[in-house]
């Protein structure tokens, strides 16, 4: 069964979530090899910032965390966005499911190069927790749940990007829904800027991946690690 539109009258609820999200930080160590001292790297740090697109009015002012999403217009498409739409956050209400996400996408990134696919990747990244608060579809819960054949495609996002932009018609704030990859998780797509906040306390955590052909894992200092084996297709 597939999404009706009619849904959107009787669907719709306030919700509060904390989401994790992983981000790749790399653009304070390259900018930092091609300058000398600190106050150069201001100043080409200032050069990179006014040579990237405008913040959306909404997005304004947020953490750069938060914001950075809503900046770009990717060429390139995700479950909830066609190509070149406007920006989403995605996030996950667990850890793991947070891990398993950057973890799947790594390891497209390796299998989708010939000349990476038979190396090994590794990486690091900062996950934190954003809280978003506001008119949500809960695709988990009735009416959505209906059409969960439809939410849990794995590699056909049609007529999720066909929901997504209905959503943004609708002004719903975020969406909700079953991880297609880490069994069990919950993660949520943000389409309004101003749903987000940092959460408090705002936690930060430092995580390596080694991604390989046959799948990636994480791991944290301490010894905490998740592992996502990956099968080609």
């Amino acid at each position: 069964m597939s999404w009706k539109s009619a849904w959107f009258a009787t669907g719709l609820r306030t919700k509060t979530a904390n989401l994790w999200r992983g981000v790749e930080a790399q653009h304070v160590v390259a900018t930092m090899r091609l300058v000398d001292d600190a106050p150069e790297q201001r100043v080409l740090e200032e050069l990179l910032e006014a040579s990237k697109p405008a913040l959306p009015e909404a997005a304004a002012g947020r953490h750069y965390l938060l914001a950075t999403p809503f900046r770009y217009r990717s060429p390139f498409a995700s479950r909830f966005r066609k190509p070149h739409d406007a920006g989403i956050w995605y996030g996950a209400e667990e850890l793991k499911t947070a891990c398993g996400e950057v973890a799947y996408w790594k390891w497209r990134f390796l299998m989708d190069s010939d000349a990476l696919r038979d190396t090994a990747l590794h990486t690091e990244h900062t996950f934190f927790q954003a809280r978003v608060r506001g008119r949500c579809a809960d695709l988990t819960a009735a009416p959505w749940k209906a059409a969960t054949g439809t939410w849990m495609q794995k590699s056909d996002w049609r007529p999720c990007q066909a929901f997504g932009a209905e959503a943004q018609k609708h002004g719903v704030a975020w969406i909700r829904y079953h991880a297609v990859r880490v069994p069990g998780g919950i993660c949520g797509a943000v389409l309004a800027p101003e749903a987000l906040s940092i959460a408090a306390p705002f936690e930060q955590q430092t995580w390596a991946c080694k991604t390989t052909k046959a799948g990636a894992w994480m791991q944290r200092a301490g010894g905490e690690r998740y592992d996502f084996p990956m099968e080609a297709k």
